[in-house]
């Protein structure tokens, strides 16, 4: 007979112990602010959305074991071939959908419930690895964590006949207002309640990772979807899992929480200070192509379709700044001798050129896992 684990329903009992954990709070709280504040800052917010949700969305994949590169990922975007295997790059980019679907429901009014966990998950599953096990259903067999069965697994979920309990318990701590917890406070427990739970047969751990940023947003603590841990738990991916196995054995919710809240701080000091940086880089980047002069203006069309796709073929930067094929190659041969490109396919039809220095701030971290 295996024993599977049974959460209790949250919030904890006893009572969170927040006093001890208050500075350390603040320090979140405030980082996560300045964070929240680039948006009034960065001269083109969506730019720096698309770049970190794609750099989220590689991180958070490596976790699960895929092997694919941010690189991988825009090469696939512009319908080139990726180095990664091909359901490695589909899993990262079902992530970025999943990511937009959640994020537009919520700002449709839509609440976060388990219908909308429900068919986030059937978008984050919905084509490769994983599309057959049943995208968007709880799941109806045990699951486990770790060994070969759940005889020697690390960790044991609930049965799937306490599943539908369990999630309907998570939903209901969603939806009720605990005024002594603060959002952070809030997303910390219910990520280790989800991963608890493990309700699905497959995309549990992204989804957890997921539903950190949708509660933020949800509860105005993040106007954009810009804070994302998967760098920090793939770090630290040891204590991570040691600590969620402490709330389960011991229910020492405080020491994980102490562990999310420094995440918290470390990531968004780390993403106001790669967006500055890409700031600078823009700003310097863009000083050399205005010295130009008269070719200037076209130039700066081809380098704004290079700071959205950082990979990209003459076709499609002559496409996305609207000018000829001979103009667009001839505005790149430009920002090629000024150093801001470098072309990585050395062929003369169909080449690829990179905006390397961008695209170097945003790698940081991602390197796939040894």
């Amino acid at each position: 007979m295996v024993r599977a684990f049974v959460p209790p329903p949250l919030p904890p009992a006893p009572p969170l112990r927040l006093g001890e954990l208050q500075l350390l709070l603040e320090q979140a709280n405030q980082a996560l602010g300045r964070l929240d504040g680039l948006a009034s800052v960065l001269p083109d917010l969506s730019l720096f959305i698309y770049a970190y949700v794609r750099k989220e969305a590689v991180l958070s994949s490596q976790i699960e074991g895929t092997q694919s590169s941010l690189s991988d990922l825009l090469l696939f975007e512009s319908d080139e071939a990726p180095g990664a295997p091909i359901e490695d790059v589909q899993e990262v980019s079902n992530y970025v959908a999943a990511l937009h679907h959640g994020l537009e429901r919520l700002r449709g009014g839509f609440p976060l419930s388990l219908r909308l966990i429900r068919e986030i998950h059937a978008v984050l599953l919905a084509k490769g690895r994983g599309s057959g096990k049943e995208p968007g259903e709880f799941r109806r067999s045990q699951n486990w964590i770790g060994g070969t069965r759940p005889g020697n697994a690390a960790y044991v979920p609930p049965p799937a006949g306490r599943v539908m309990e369990c999630m309907g318990e998570l939903e209901k701590f969603l939806h009720e207002d605990h005024r002594e917890l603060p959002p952070l406070i809030k997303a910390g427990l219910v990520h280790v309640q989800f991963e608890t739970i493990h309700p699905f047969p497959d995309g549990n751990g992204r989804l957890g990772r997921l539903l950190i940023t949708f509660l933020l947003c949800a509860a105005g603590a993040l106007q954009e979807p810009i804070l994302y841990l998967s760098l920090f738990f793939k770090s630290h991916r040891q204590i991570y899992y040691d600590l969620l196995t402490r709330v389960r054995e011991a229910g020492d919710w405080e020491a994980w929480l102490e562990f999310f809240l420094e995440g918290v701080r470390e990531t968004s000091e780390q993403a106001v200070g790669a967006a500055r940086r890409i700031l600078a880089l823009l700003d310097s980047d863009r000083q050399k192509i205005e010295a130009l002069g008269r070719p200037a203006a076209s130039v700066l069309g081809v380098f704004q379709h290079a700071q959205t796709s950082p990979i990209f073929s003459i076709q499609s930067a002559a496409k996305g700044a609207g000018v000829s094929f001979p103009t667009a190659s001839q505005d790149v041969a430009y920002m090629q001798k000024l150093g801001i490109l470098r072309e990585i396919t050395k062929k003369r039809r169909h080449r690829l050129f990179v905006y390397d220095a961008y695209l170097k701030i945003l790698n940081e971290g991602t390197e796939p896992l040894g």
